[in-house]
């Protein structure tokens, strides 16, 4: 595999310094018989980080063929090499003959620069700049002022270049000199959310920005880019993050609404529906779930979500549909919740209250001193009519947790209406 990329590299590459010969040479014609094995041999160098043999061959390619692109070859890797000294020398020569050649004066600025000579650099770097007017000699220009710690002239040159193409990586370089090095923050902040809001907010910005505002602790500004964030790329992780600055601020409704317009997390969705106590929602998302999952525990939720959305009206078609649905998931799953809901349910409209009193007794055994079951129980011998054993177990009921409730209020008062209407009907 390495061998065919190399081989597809030379011949590529061999087509591109072809074009630049000063015979102007056909793209597949050769300078020298053996110019690809150097190409290879040069490219391998370069490879394995060897820059002083790869700028040695790129040299020696330069002089056989005479094609530039090998020069700006063996001077880029001489750079590389951090041979800096040696790469001035070789480019003063060349810039004798050709003293125009931009490509190699920037290389010359870049190696003054990197080996002190940061005067020189400046002043070459300047006049490169005045002369080409393109973005990449403002940013050469302003990267010899970052190296001189002279930030205001570096960030005047980065804004003209980030004028001319709105790159969003020179705006980049822009915000942290503005941040970090001149602490002028907010015109850091107002540099990137304005591209933001122009321009998009890409993965560059928007990070940045998440940076920024970390730092400043912005929680409404970090909420903001993850929301903008979201909106590119739909990653459950920034997903997370914006749930979990929703779950700081405790703005649940906010919350609420996120999860339903993007998806993320229907069981947490599922959890504020309830806290809201919106339980039509709660079961048409349960009722979506259990489609989705085949889960039982989704099916015995939208039933009883299903009931407490029409409690207020409900009808036959309603009760029988919970009824179902909560009879499958106690027939194959052993929950005191649901037996005891389905149980209720049979007995306080009196669908069957025997098989409802069956089911309140088999959650008994598990939970013995429940207060809700308890209560469940006393509500079916309520029903039955036996109102002395139902006043029996809520007198133990509201010494239990649970007893202070106002629907087990309403159920003594009932149980003691019936007693009364007993003890008057015995007496006449």
């Amino acid at each position: 595999m390495y061998k065919i990329f190399l081989l597809l590299f030379v011949s590529i590459f061999f087509i591109s310094c072809a074009t630049t010969h000063e015979n102007k040479l056909t793209p597949n014609e050769k300078a020298f018989d053996e110019e690809d094995t150097y190409i290879m041999f040069a490219l391998r160098a370069e490879q394995v980080k060897s820059y002083q043999t790869a700028a040695k061959l790129f040299a020696q390619l330069y002089d056989k063929s005479q094609k530039k692109e090998y020069l700006y070859r063996s001077v880029q890797n001489r750079y590389l090499a951090k041979d800096y000294n040696t790469t001035i020398e070789i480019i003063n020569r060349y810039l004798e003959y050709e003293p125009n050649d931009r490509k190699l004066q920037r290389y010359k600025i870049g190696s003054l620069a990197e080996s002190g000579n940061i005067s020189e650099a400046i002043s070459l770097a300047l006049l490169l700049s005045k002369q080409t007017q393109q973005p990449d000699d403002y940013i050469l220009t302003a990267d010899v002022y970052i190296k001189n710690r002279q930030y205001e002239e570096a960030l005047q040159y980065l804004e003209s270049a980030y004028a001319k193409e709105y790159n969003e990586k020179i705006l980049d370089k822009i915000a942290i000199i503005l941040y970090v090095n001149l602490s002028r923050k907010k015109d850091a902040i107002a540099e990137l959310e304005t591209h933001s809001r122009m321009h998009g907010c890409s993965e560059l910005i928007c990070n940045r920005l998440i940076g920024i505002y970390s730092n400043e602790n912005d929680i409404d500004g970090l909420l903001s880019v993850y929301k903008r964030k979201y909106s590119l790329d739909k990653e459950s992780e920034v997903a997370k993050k914006i749930i979990q600055i929703y779950g700081y601020t405790r703005d649940y409704v906010k919350l609420m609404n996120f999860l339903e317009e993007s998806g993320e997390d229907e069981e947490l969705l599922l959890q504020l529906y309830l806290s809201a106590k919106d339980f039509k929602k709660a079961y048409l998302l349960a009722s979506k779930l259990y489609k989705k999952e085949n889960s039982l525990e989704y099916l015995g939720q939208s039933a009883i979500y299903e009931y407490e959305a029409n409690k207020a009206d409900l009808n036959k078609k309603v009760l029988k549909s919970v009824v179902s649905k909560l009879t499958k998931v106690v027939a194959n799953k052993n929950d005191t919740l649901y037996k005891n809901y389905l149980g209720y349910i049979l007995i306080d409209h009196e669908i069957d209250i025997k098989k409802g009193m069956k089911y309140i007794r088999e959650v008994l055994k598990v939970k013995p001193k429940s207060g809700y079951y308890l209560d469940s129980l006393a509500w079916g011998y309520y029903k039955l009519g036996q109102c002395k054993k139902a006043k029996k177990l809520m007198l133990k009921v509201k010494t239990l947790e649970g007893g202070d409730d106002p629907e087990v209020d309403l159920h003594m008062k009932k149980i003691n209406e019936c007693l009364k209407k007993q003890i008057l009907k015995r007496k006449k």
